[in-house]
C-alpha cells in the first residue's frame, strides 16, 4: 500500500496536481477507445443474449396472463354451467313437489270416493237385509195372523172344523188382510 501512495504523491509532485484530474488526451484517446470497444463487444456478445432473455421473459409472462384469463373463463364458464344446473335442479325439486300435491290430493280424492262406494254398498246390503227380515217377520205374522184366527173361530164357533174348513178360514182372513201394504209402510220407514 504504500507503494501506491508513494506513486501518487509523486504524480502529484510533477504535475502539480491529480494526474486524474487533469486532462491528458493521450489518456483520453485510450479511455474512450477502450470504452467503444467494450461497447462494440457488449452490443456483439452480451446486448443481444439480455435481449433474448428480456423477450423470453416477457413471452412467458405474457403466456402465463393468457393462461389466467383462460382459466379465469373457463372458471365462469364452469361456475355459469353450475349455476344453471343448480336453477334446473331447483326447478325439477318444484315440479316434484307440486306433482307429489297432487298425487296426494288424488290419492284423498279416490280414498273419500272408495270410502262413498263402500258407505253404499253397506247401505244397499242393510236395505236388503232389512227388506228379507221384513218379509220374514210379515212371514211370521202371517202365520201367527192363520193361527189366531183359527183360535178365535173354534171360540167362536165353538165346533171344531174340518182342515178344509180352517183352510177356507184362513184364506178368506188372509186375503182380507192386505200385507203388501203393511210390507210397503215397513220399507218406507226405513
Amino acid at each position: 500500500m504504500s507503494g501506491l501512495s508513494d506513486i501518487l504523491f509523486l504524480a502529484a509532485e510533477e504535475g502539480g496536481g491529480s494526474f486524474l484530474v487533469s486532462p491528458n488526451v493521450g489518456l483520453m484517446i485510450w479511455t474512450l477507445l477502450a470504452f467503444g470497444i467494450t461497447l462494440f463487444l457488449l452490443n456483439k456478445l452480451a446486448f443481444p443474449r439480455i435481449a433474448e432473455a428480456l423477450d423470453k421473459r416477457r413471452r412467458l409472462i405474457e403466456e402465463s396472463i393468457e393462461q389466467a384469463q383462460t382459466s379465469k373463463r373457463e372458471a365462469d364458464e364452469l361456475l355459469e354451467e353450475y349455476r344453471a344446473r343448480l336453477r334446473e335442479a331447483r326447478e325439477q325439486a318444484d315440479d316434484i313437489v307440486v306433482r307429489a300435491r297432487k298425487a296426494a290430493e288424488g290419492l284423498a280424492d279416490d280414498a273419500k270416493l272408495q270410502a262413498t262406494r263402500q258407505r253404499e254398498e253397506l247401505m244397499a246390503a242393510t236395505r236388503r237385509d232389512v227388506e228379507a227380515e221384513t218379509r220374514r217377520a210379515l212371514e211370521e205374522i202371517r202365520k201367527e195372523v192363520a193361527d189366531l184366527t183359527l183360535l178365535a173361530t173354534e171360540k167362536v164357533t165353538r165346533k171344531s172344523l174340518t182342515p178344509d174348513d180352517h183352510r177356507r178360514l184362513i184364506e178368506e182372513a188372509l186375503g182380507e188382510v192386505d200385507f203388501s201394504a203393511l210390507a210397503g209402510k215397513e220399507g218406507s220407514r226405513n
